[in-house]
Order: structure tokens, then sequence, then C-alpha cells
């Protein structure tokens, strides 16, 4: 079974995510490795030198470990992520670029949400370059939900799913889809009731963990001897 590696800032994510590659990547084995420092680094000063080399570093530990591709879990890292490509002699994925991708192939009006400047920008900036790529004009509007992601750290989850909530349903009001810029903002939305966002809502989880399929090895069935 292929082995591949997985890079978070957040403790409880390789939990949440050995649901996911079971559910929907099967066939790989999955190693975990949590920096939470890159993220900290991030959002206090932007992009630095040593954040790259630093995850450079964990990328490389995951294909000297005998990973067949990397999955770069923290969407403030993404653009980083691009820039350790490389250097690796493997695949290295950024979580939200199939979420980026299907934005643009789904509307024109396309609106960006999320809980950090750090993760809100590279964001914005993706979905730009992919509008481009596929050669569709949109029209992107942002919002950062000002207070949540501290409340969220803070202990306080009601006081963040309120803050973004909110602020998703303003939003999608006059787009075509959404987009949630950090899954952890996909709970708090996914609480919604029933019609109260009627456009299309996008997360990274799912569709970024879809792109280690392309590595799931399926086993051979057992056949008995005759």
């Amino acid at each position: 079974m292929t082995l591949v590696c997985l890079v978070h800032t957040v403790p409880s994510l390789p939990a949440v995510f050995d649901g996911l590659v079971a559910a929907h990547v099967p066939g790989v084995r999955v190693m975990h490795l949590v920096d939470e420092g890159m993220l900290a680094d991030t959002v206090a000063h932007g992009m630095l030198p040593r954040t790259l080399r630093r995850l450079v570093a964990h990328a490389a530990h995951g294909e000297e470990s005998g990973a067949q591709a990397v999955l770069v879990t923290c969407s403030s890292l993404g653009e980083a992520t691009e820039l350790a490509r490389p250097f690796l002699a493997v695949p290295v994925y950024r979580v939200d670029a199939p979420m980026a991708a299907q934005a643009v192939a789904e509307g024109t009006r396309i609106a960006v949400l999320a809980t950090l400047h750090s993760t809100l920008d590279p964001t914005r900036r993706l979905v730009e370059r992919e509008a481009a790529r596929q050669g569709r004009p949109v029209r992107l509007v942002t919002s950062l939900c000002d207070g949540a992601f501290q409340a969220l750290r803070a202990g306080r989850p009601d006081e963040h799913d309120a803050v973004v909530t909110a602020e998703a349903a303003r939003l999608a009001a006059d787009a075509d889809v959404l987009v949630l810029a950090q899954a952890s903002m996909a709970r708090a939305v996914g609480s919604l009731p029933p019609g109260r966002i009627s456009v299309p809502v996008l997360s990274s989880l799912v569709s970024g963990v879809g792109q280690l399929r392309r590595h799931a090895v399926t086993p051979e069935p057992c056949v008995e001897g005759g």
C-alpha cells in the first residue's frame, strides 16, 4: 500500500484527515507531520524564508520515509507549498487547489470567506490565477470574519460559528459560489438550516484529499489455489 505524507499546522487535523483518507482514498497509508509554528509565523509575519525551509524539510522527511506524495493541509501555506515543489522528487499538493478550480468552473461571481488574512490573500490569488488558466472572467469578492479565529483559539466555538455563518449568508446572497478559505469554517456553515445559503459552498477537505487518489493502490484480490 502506498505511503503518503500529510503536513499540518493544527494538532487536531491528523484525526480529521485519517477519517477523510479512509473514506475517500482507502488505498493509501498516511504519515502525519505537525508543525504549529509555521502557521503562527505566517499569521504574524506573512510567509518567511524560514517557514519555507521548514516546510521543505518536513516534505523531504516524508519523501525520505518512503512517501510517494505530500499533501500540505494548511491553506495559509499554499504559496509556500508551490515554492517547495522543486526541492522534492515526489508530488507536493496544496489542499485548496481543486477547490479553486471548481469555484471558477461553477460561477463568475465568486465569494471568498476567511477568518485569517494569511489565508484570505493566498486564496484570492489562487482563484484569480485559476480563472486566468481557465480563461473565465470572474468577479471576486472577499471578506474576513474579524474575531472569529481568535474566538476559536480561545475556546469559544459558538462565537466563531456565529460570526462565520452570518458573514457566509451575507456574501452568498450576491454570489454564484461561496469559497471557504479555511476548512475549519465548513462545520459552522454546514450547520445552517436548509435553504439559508442557496449557492454551492466549497471547502478544501474532500477535494484536497482527493488529489491523493492517483497514488492509491488497490490490493490484488486473493485467489484460492485449486
